[in-house]
C-alpha cells in the first residue's frame, strides 16, 4: 500500500468518525460518511419520537414530495430553493431539514444557518433511513408505504418494498 492511500484511508477514517448517529446498515452508515461532512448540526432517525417538536423541511424535488413525506412537512426543494418559501417559519424554533439521504438538505440546512435560523438540523440518512427505521410517511394527509427512491443508482439504499422511481 503506498503513501498516498494510507492517508486517503486515515482521511476518510476521520472523517467518518466524526458522525456518531445511527445507521443500521454498515454500508450506507459507510457511505454517508463519505457523502456528507460535519459542518452542520445533525438529528438521528432513531432518537426522534415526535416530529410536532420541528418546523419540518423537504428538500427534495417536487415530485419525490408528492408520492411520499414526512407528516406536515412543508416542501422548499433544492435546485430552485428560494428563502421566499420560509417566510411564515420561526427563526427560533427548531426545524428540521431531510431529502433522500442527507445531501441535499445538508445544503439547505447551511443556507438557513446562515440566514439565522437557530436549532436547524440535518436528518442523517434522510426518508430513507426514516423508511428503512419503518417510521410513517405521507401522502398529503393519508399514510403509504412508498417512498420515491430518486433512482435506481439511490434507491438501492432504500430498503423497502415500495419504492417509486
Amino acid at each position: 500500500m503506498n503513501n498516498k492511500t494510507i492517508i486517503f484511508l486515515c482521511v476518510l477514517l476521520f472523517s467518518f468518525q466524526g458522525f456518531s448517529q445511527t445507521i443500521k446498515s454498515k454500508s450506507y452508515s459507510f457511505m454517508l460518511g463519505t457523502l456528507l461532512s460535519t459542518e452542520v448540526p445533525f438529528k438521528d432517525v432513531y432518537e426522534i419520537e415526535d416530529l410536532s417538536a420541528f418546523q419540518l423541511l423537504d428538500a427534495r424535488e417536487k415530485e419525490e414530495f408528492e408520492v411520499s413525506h414526512l407528516k406536515n412537512a412543508i416542501w422548499v426543494g433544492y435546485e430552485d430553493f428560494n428563502l421566499d418559501r420560509l417566510e411564515n417559519l420561526d427563526k427560533q424554533k427548531p426545524t428540521l431539514v431531510y431529502c433522500s439521504v442527507g445531501y441535499r438538505s445538508e445544503k439547505i440546512t447551511q443556507k438557513l444557518l446562515n440566514e439565522g435560523f437557530n436549532q436547524v438540523y440535518n436528518l442523517y440518512g434522510g426518508i430513507f433511513e426514516w423508511a428503512n427505521a419503518s417510521k410513517p410517511v405521507f401522502q398529503k394527509t393519508k399514510q403509504v408505504k412508498h417512498v420515491h427512491a430518486y433512482d435506481k443508482v439511490w434507491g438501492v439504499w432504500l430498503n423497502i418494498d415500495e419504492k417509486v422511481y
